[in-house]
């Protein structure tokens, strides 16, 4: 039987006895290896399911149950179970056999939630949010520049469940990362807890990085000769794509403060300090954003700027335009009033000269508006 199985079963089972009869079903079939980096072969939504004692994974692929019965029965080690988008049924068994609290399963299957850390008894629960670059070959009014998943995590005193949402943000890694360090993973969850955070907080350095080529390339585009010309559009998708940005990382700062000073039953002393280190680099991602946000009020602004200067000058010109042609306009309107006695109106060189006499009348127009730059 599949472990997606075992887990629907783990809801009526309170007891040791409940437990080793639902290992004894795994046995059956031969397991399946649920080390894949995204998810299960079996098409759950079960990632991984993996037992560490003293920083080190324990050889096997045992079945979830099997894993949490050797654990408490060992009182060492803990076992790390990770989920992708879980459904309500999928997720029953595991809040059964981990004592989850029913708020939390809710936050945790539903996602879209704000980031936030929340004790419940011995178990804490952490929202994270992820977020993504995404590469685009040039920058449109209707990019995507920013892609946002999330991570919640379970933390108790002998297990860590993470649940991912999204197409990105992978826990593979972090996982290859810690067990490259069992020094790390031998200080248990709350290890494993950091881990996931730094993780995170080093993408929003990484998509802030990235977000600093699209707004050095509007900066340059706005302040081109040509930039009064420049699309807005892509400016106010820049704004739009740092607001969904900024929701993911501004209210990270008081959870993290939590697990960094705040007494935690789950979460040691020593792992705190290096909470204190995800601190500050999230401070250095929102004071980046930030200056990012006012960056962009600038650029627009100028741009704003620019295009009213632009007009400004288009109406100096058509004003011009407008000063010269009126003389032909006056001369030629008054001349057309067929009177008989008109200044001229029987000359023989009255027609030419009266024509000379306009030319040269727009010839001087025209000098004095290039001269004061109207053209």
């Amino acid at each position: 039987m599949s472990m997606a199985g075992n887990l629907l079963k783990v809801g009526g089972l309170h007891k040791v006895g409940g437990l080793r009869k639902v290992a004894r079903l795994g046995r059956r079939r031969p397991r399946v290896d649920l080390s894949h980096p995204a998810r299960s072969p079996l098409g759950s939504a079960v990632v991984n399911c993996v037992t560490y004692r003293d920083g080190i994974r324990q050889p096997g692929g045992r079945d979830l149950v099997e894993a949490v019965e050797l654990v408490r029965k060992a009182r060492e080690g803990f076992v790390w179970l990770g989920l992708h988008e879980p459904t309500e049924r999928e997720f029953a068994g595991i809040a059964e056999l981990f004592d989850l609290h029913p708020l939390a399963v809710e936050d945790a299957i539903d996602a879209h939630q704000r980031p936030k850390v929340e004790r419940y008894g011995d178990t804490l629960f952490a929202v994270f949010k992820t977020v993504c670059y995404v590469d685009h070959a040039e920058l449109t009014p209707t990019s995507e520049v920013v892609d946002t998943g999330e991570i919640m995590v379970f933390v108790g005193r002998d297990f860590v469940i993470t649940v991912r949402h999204g197409r990105h943000g992978s826990l593979g890694p972090v996982r290859e990362g810690l067990e490259a360090t069992s020094e790390q993973l031998a200080k248990g969850p709350a290890a494993v807890l950091h881990a996931i955070a730094d993780h995170v907080v080093d993408d929003y350095l990484a998509c802030t990085d990235a977000m600093q080529a699209d707004i050095d390339q509007v900066e340059t585009d706005v302040f081109t000769e040509t930039g009064a010309r420049a699309d807005p559009g892509r400016i106010y998708q820049l704004k739009r794509e740092l607001l969904e940005l900024k929701r993911a990382v501004v209210p990270l700062s008081r959870p993290v403060q939590v697990l960094a000073t705040e007494p935690l039953r789950v979460v040691d002393p020593e792992i705190q300090a290096y909470f204190r280190d995800v601190s500050d680099h999230l401070l250095r991602a929102t004071e980046q954003i930030a200056a990012f946000d006012e960056l962009l009020n600038s650029i627009l602004q100028a741009h704003l700027a620019q295009v009213t200067v632009a007009q400004n000058e288009d109406m100096r010109k058509i004003t011009a335009w407008a000063a010269v042609i009126a003389v032909p306009t006056m001369v030629c309107g008054v001349y057309g009033m067929n009177f008989d006695y008109m200044p001229e109106l029987h000359w023989r060189l009255g027609y030419p000269g009266v024509l000379v006499l306009t030319a040269v009348a727009c010839l001087v127009l025209y000098r004095g508006f290039r001269r004061s730059g109207w053209l």
